[in-house]
């Protein structure tokens, strides 16, 4: 029986791409493709697919809070991040929230549809070299995740934001404040959350629900 699988991305060059891969792969079924979070939602009532490939950074919203999203509403629905970032700490929200595996947009195609495969079957696509990457950020947090800690109004926007996977300069610019007073921010949140680093930080963010 054919995979069935909903493509949820902002670019129509890259699903023009994929869907003449998907069109050639042995037991992969399309059955539909969307380029927001919101559209995505409600397809997936209708189409009931049972791989869900998303792209981590949509236009009209983060699609890692998508991921979010789905997962609290199709606990068992296997989806997949595809991002053109390798961005430890989109990897690692990823893991939080539960996502089956996480793939490159410069990944090779037998890879993206290895991890297809595997996350339809399996419902589990990480590989050994990914979670090494995190697991010390998903554990290290853990102790702190029932205190609660005084930050600042500043200082919970600057965390938001470096869960988001936004560099200092970035949330320097989101927020309309220098860079080195984010850079100030930052190690006055990680040290008060008691972590050791952005990744880390990141996680505390989501087992907090700040995204």
């Amino acid at each position: 029986m054919a995979i069935k699988l909903l493509l949820v991305d902002d670019h129509e060059i890259v699903r023009i791409g994929l869907k003449n891969l998907f069109s050639g792969a042995d037991a992969i079924k399309l059955v539909g493709e969307v380029d927001n979070g919101k559209d995505a939602l409600d397809i997936i009532t209708k189409k009931k697919p049972d791989v869900v490939l998303l792209d981590v950074r949509l236009e009209d919203v983060d699609g890692l809070a998508v991921l979010g999203r789905i997962k609290w509403d199709y606990p068992e629905l296997a989806v997949v991040m595809f991002s053109g970032y390798d961005n430890p700490t989109y990897i690692a929200r990823a893991v939080a929230l539960d996502a089956a595996g996480f793939v490159l947009k410069s990944a090779t195609n037998k890879k993206l549809l290895e991890v297809i495969y595997q996350a339809a079957e399996e419902g589990y696509a990480w590989s050994r070299e990914e979670l090494r990457r995190v697991i010390g950020a998903l554990s290290a947090p853990r102790m702190n995740l029932k205190i609660d800690v005084p930050l600042t109004q500043r200082e919970g926007e600057v965390l938001k934001q470096l869960a988001l996977g936004l560099t200092n300069k970035q949330i320097a610019h989101q927020l309309d404040v220098s860079y080195e007073t984010v850079k100030e921010h930052v190690q006055h949140v990680l040290r008060k959350i008691g972590v050791g680093d952005r990744t880390q930080a990141a996680i505390w963010a989501v087992r907090k629900d700040v995204v």
